[in-house]
């Protein structure tokens, strides 16, 4: 909205081209979102507190995390609100990868909502069914995937790029839906899995978003994409400013977040933000950079996955509990040093994602 209006006062003052830079934009979206979260962050808190809107513990879960129980949830409000917010102010509204990516985000929101409003609503750690979550993430990705296959103005738009090596791309055609849909509700539960520990999800997503945002830039710049050998996507660039955002509010998200945390952000957050980086890494061409950055995501992932399969197939359980983050619990270590030490893996897994961007 500022981003349009600024238009309008160009001609008033020239000074305000200022807006016109993406850099701009997209540090002036992070600090909005961040301003959002901090102000507003405590007056969430003390309305969710008052409601009672607190978080219902599992029953087969650590029993270190009863304590936690009633502490306020659904945060996640505030990290979409901060996003949103930011992303309207300074985005340009008639980028159809802007509104793709909104649309994601506050239709996982949604979904995450109603699941954790049924948790706190019958009491148990349920919620919204399998069935009925799955139908309505999958029924979300498709309608993405096939909006972008259906607006596709090149063929770059629905190729898959390898990282590491400039030639290796292979032309998905139609299967890009599928493909698409599988990128962005996979990312969207492998978020939701890591969010077991006080700012353990957050910060991972902080870090990942930042990077795409840095990708976002470089495909949507016909120089850059050139110089790096990186696909060229016209008007992508504007998803800096979204992924900008995410970053922003995710910080000050993790004001309240952090050990021991004041609230937490339940589905709400934890679907909206995965939807919201998966949707982005499609759009940018970089998903099989994003599982490399994503690698704790992949990684409380594939536990789940194989402690399932292990225990169906051989009675046995691979690890003392999944996800990942659960078994070094019960091995002794202290929730902050699990959570500091998947943010320093996340954080030397985005650089080397970064460098694909060079290395090819």
């Amino acid at each position: 909205m500022l981003y349009h209006l600024t238009d309008v006062l160009e001609r008033i003052y020239s000074g305000f081209n200022l807006f016109d830079y993406l850099t701009v934009r997209a540090i002036l979206g992070v600090l909005t979102a961040l301003v959002v979260s901090l102000v507003f962050g405590p007056i969430l808190i003390r309305r969710l507190t008052s409601r009672q809107i607190g978080q219902v513990i599992r029953d087969d879960g650590p029993q270190s995390h009863l304590v936690k129980a009633g502490t306020p949830t659904m945060g996640g409000l505030l990290i979409l609100a901060a996003v949103i917010i930011a992303t309207l102010l300074w985005s340009d509204l008639s980028n159809r990868f802007v509104w793709i990516a909104v649309f994601v985000t506050v239709a996982f929101g949604i979904v995450g909502f109603i699941d954790d409003y049924r948790k706190i609503r019958f009491g148990n750690s349920k919620g919204l069914s399998a069935k009925a979550k799955y139908f309505w993430l999958s029924l979300t990705g498709f309608m993405a995937s096939g909006v972008l296959y259906a607006t596709a103005e090149t063929p770059v738009e629905t190729t898959l790029y390898f990282p590491f090596f400039k030639e290796l791309a292979i032309p998905l055609g139609g299967f890009f839906v599928l493909w698409g849909y599988l990128v962005i509700v996979g990312t969207s539960n492998a978020v939701n899995l890591t969010d077991g520990l006080d700012g353990l999800a957050i910060m991972p997503c902080v870090l990942v978003a930042s990077a795409l945002g840095v990708f976002a830039y470089a495909t949507g710049n016909t120089v850059y994409s050139e110089y790096l050998g990186i696909p060229y996507v016209a008007g992508v660039g504007e998803l800096a400013i979204f992924c900008t955002a995410i970053g922003g509010a995710g910080l000050g998200f993790l004001w309240f977040n952090t050990y021991p945390a004041q609230v937490f952000m339940g589905d709400i957050g934890a679907l909206a933000l995965g939807g919201a980086l998966g949707v982005v890494a499609l759009m940018v061409r970089q998903e099989l950079v994003l599982v490399v950055m994503g690698g704790v995501f992949v990684a409380e992932t594939v536990s789940v996955i194989l402690q399932v399969a292990s225990f169906k197939l051989t009675g046995r359980r691979i690890f003392r509990m999944a996800p990942l983050h659960h078994h070094f619990e019960l091995k002794g270590w202290a929730e902050p040093k699990i959570i500091v030490r998947f943010w320093i893996i996340t954080l030397v897994l985005v650089l080397i994602g970064l460098s694909t961007l060079k290395v090819r």
